[in-house]
């Protein structure tokens, strides 16, 4: 495969973009949803350590594979390697039309609905905007309702592939500044809430008891779970990473551990500056940001500084996964399994700039498409199928290639790798079960690319 790309990101840049692709719109949100499956504030804690844990698996895994396979494309690259080109052409297709183009527009969709906040965007009348044109189980595709702020969503997509389209150093910048600004927002948060004055408990039962379940255990940690997606992004920079190999595998285990502890710490925060009460209280309100609602009550300008918070790092996160998703389709392309214009560097700005457009077009179709919780709930369940086979592949390959070099080796092998596949398969097994509406629509939005497979190659 050619690689006319530039290597120019750092191993401060690496890690900035792991933490920048996961830090968008969950550590915000989903503490409410959490928080009425489980009406026990130690119980939420304890579902973003689980799943910050389960992910941290994950990430150590992918990392060993990085580290012998640092190229652009990432996982499609490694699958290449693990499994053959017809799998990883399916990974590369759920990819472009699901994982990371659904995460870029969610994310997308969220910084919209923050902006109409603060001005209130334009609606179309009820007439058109309830028009339906498919439904399945709880699918519902309804592209001209909450129209500005699918607008506004768009236009984000469009500004950053252009920004991206002129060079990754603009990526990069941006990563850096606003990752590094969300950090240290998070971490003033988190002191803001300890310092508060006279705060409820952190530790607190909603109003009718806590009865845990494993069913409401699992259905809070798969909230967490949209909360950490994106971790593997790096990977797809391998082309544009400086001793990639070293780097990459820091990156994910380093970057990935930093989310976590931030991610526990801010929620931990959070039931400092309110009572588990509050915040299943929210699920009821429309519209509401718990976050938002929960600095309020610490703080005069609290829900602003949230507000301004969570515009920046969803700005921050959309741009991270516009930027490092097109990397998997110039990989495909340039093996003939995707667009042949995809192949194309830019000859002055030495990106793979078609393939950012293609993948812009698509963003903007999803995003009219539906609604944020359908395209989060939609992309976890397909990443994971993906995520569970990438784990599976580690002991693949100290089978198949036991003598080839590996600068970073997973540990406690095979244990990690192996708990993560088996974790994945039943999430996977579980969300079909769970939402058979969004499972299916996956399932079928990856299917599709074996007939496509069937015409590229014949062709």
């Amino acid at each position: 495969m050619s690689n006319d790309l530039k290597q120019q990101l750092g191993l401060f840049s690496a890690v900035m973009v792991v933490i920048s692709a996961m830090i968008g719109s969950g550590v915000f949100k989903k503490i409410s949803a959490m928080s009425t499956d489980l009406q026990h504030s130690g119980w939420v804690i304890a579902a973003w350590t689980a799943a910050g844990l389960i992910t941290l698996m994950g990430s150590l895994s992918n990392a060993e594979v990085a580290g012998m396979i640092a190229k652009p494309g990432g996982q499609y690259v490694y699958f290449k390697t693990m499994y053959g080109k017809v799998f990883a052409f399916l990974f590369g297709w759920a990819s472009f039309s699901v994982i990371q183009t659904a995460t870029a527009s969610s994310v997308a969709y969220v910084f919209a609905e923050s902006i109409n906040k603060f001005v209130t965007l334009p609606q179309l009348p009820p007439n058109i905007a309830e028009i339906t044109l498919f439904s399945i189980k709880d699918f519902h595709m309804q592209p001209f309702s909450n129209f500005g702020v699918k607008m506004v969503a768009c236009l984000l997509v469009i500004l950053l592939s252009a920004i991206n389209y002129r060079g990754i150093a603009y990526g990069e910048k941006i990563g850096n500044i606003l990752g590094g600004t969300v950090v240290v927002g998070i971490l003033f948060v988190i002191l803001l809430s300890f310092l508060g004055g006279d705060q409820p408990s952190v530790i607190s039962n909603g109003a009718g008891g806590a009865t845990i379940t494993f069913a409401s255990f699992f259905s809070a940690m798969l909230a967490a779970f949209w909360a950490y997606e994106g971790w593997n992004n790096v990977g797809f920079l391998g082309g544009e990473i400086k001793d990639a190999k070293r780097n990459i595998p820091i990156a994910l285990g380093l970057g990935t551990l930093i989310v976590m502890i931030l991610y526990v710490s801010v929620n931990t925060a959070y039931f400092k500056a309110a009572d588990i009460n509050f915040y299943t209280s929210l699920q009821e309100k429309q519209n509401a940001i718990a976050a938002v609602e929960a600095m309020n009550q610490v703080w005069i300008y609290g829900g602003l500084f949230i507000s301004i918070l969570i515009l920046v790092s969803t700005f921050n996160s959309t741009n991270n996964s516009l930027m490092s998703a097109p990397r998997i389709y110039y990989a495909m392309a340039n093996d003939g399994l995707f667009l042949k214009s995809a192949a194309k560097t830019h000859p002055l700005f030495l990106t793979p700039h078609r393939a950012i457009l293609y993948q812009m077009v698509w963003c903007m179709v999803l995003i009219t498409s539906g609604s944020f919780d359908m395209l989060t709930e939609m992309l976890v369940f397909v990443a994971f199928i993906f995520y569970g086979c990438g784990a599976f592949g580690v002991i693949v390959l100290r089978y198949r290639m036991p003598n080839e070099a590996r600068p970073y080796k997973v540990p406690l092998y095979p244990l990690i790798p192996l708990v993560f596949t088996l974790f994945s398969a039943f999430l996977v097994f579980y969300s079909i079960m769970d939402s058979p509406g969004n499972a299916i629509v996956g399932l079928l939005l990856v299917g599709l690319g074996l007939p496509v497979y069937y015409l590229v190659n014949r062709k």
